[in-house]
């Protein structure tokens, strides 16, 4: 027997409203950005805001050492050797404890301080890169990373100026840095270096300038390597893992992180050029 016209209408509509979401299957739909990354979102303007997505968190759980990454136009995410180095692309991870992901490729050129990762799902969006003409001493620059023990989810910003061009020969061949005066700090190494206002990137963040003279950290390194039959001390860092320390050792950290978390408004950044040139000659190899 066919339903008489206004009882099929009846049945379709009912079908339709059964099939919608409820309110709580929508809001959990759209509510898939962490809250602090979509306040920064919401207060940063529309460039900001493509910085801000292609930023990441990267982290080495066999090291324990973490830094900043940025993803560029392509899919590809651009850090510092130093940042992967001792782990194996698959030890690497990103965004640890929000939308973990990792890699499935990498290259890295230790003496330019340089590493690339394909990351094992495909990402979207990203950056791309800035000219090769410098920048003006002077002119205001910006980075976002997840500097000192900060760990996001949403990465901060860190403001300054261009102060002047160096050349760092620290890993045995000489590399064009850019010197900034900002707030750079440890965690903000790998992070994307722009002209404030823009979303090309004109440099990766490499370090912060460290003023103590060498001995004092051949005494740092002394203390951490006490030669035995001293007190010790047991707890847990940050990870929750459990530790135990000498006295000398405890010391040794307390002082080298102090110096260390201290704001040094001087830093620097590997130019734009010495990353392209990176690029090509080693992106084939994370195609």
């Amino acid at each position: 027997m066919r339903p008489k016209p206004n009882s099929l209408a009846a049945t379709i509509a009912l079908f339709c409203v059964a099939s919608l979401p409820s309110a709580a299957q929508q809001d959990k739909t759209i509510d898939t950005v962490p809250t602090a990354v979509q306040w920064t979102l919401d207060a940063a303007g529309p460039t900001q805001r493509n910085a801000i997505k292609s930023v990441v968190l990267l982290y080495c759980p066999k090291t324990n050492s973490k830094g900043t990454g940025f993803l560029l136009v392509g899919g590809l995410i651009v850090t510092n050797n130093h940042v992967v180095n001792g782990c194996t692309v698959l030890e690497m991870k990103a965004n640890p404890g929000t939308e973990e992901f990792g890699f499935s490729k990498m290259a890295v050129d230790k003496d330019v301080d340089l590493a690339v990762l394909r990351p094992a799902k495909p990402l979207a969006g990203g950056l791309d890169l800035g000219s090769d003409v410098d920048a003006e001493i002077g002119t205001s620059v910006s980075t976002w990373g997840f500097p000192l023990q900060y760990n996001g989810p949403a990465p901060l910003l860190s403001v300054g100026y261009v102060a002047g061009y160096v050349k760092d020969g620290g890993n045995g061949k000489e590399v064009k840095h850019i010197v900034v005066n900002g707030a750079f700090n440890l965690g903000n190494s790998g992070g994307p270096l722009f002209r404030s206002g823009d979303d090309k990137v004109i440099g990766v963040v490499v370090a912060k300038v460290l003023l103590y003279p060498p001995f004092v950290q051949q005494f740092i390194q002394a203390l951490s390597h006490p030669p035995g039959g001293f007190t010790m001390f047991e707890g847990t860092d940050e990870h929750g893992k459990k530790i135990a320390l000498m006295g000398t050792q405890v010391t040794a950290m307390v002082l080298d992180q102090f110096y260390r978390n201290t704001q040094v408004m001087i830093g620097e950044a590997i130019s734009v050029s010495e990353l392209r040139a990176f690029l090509n000659r080693r992106k084939a190899e994370v195609e």
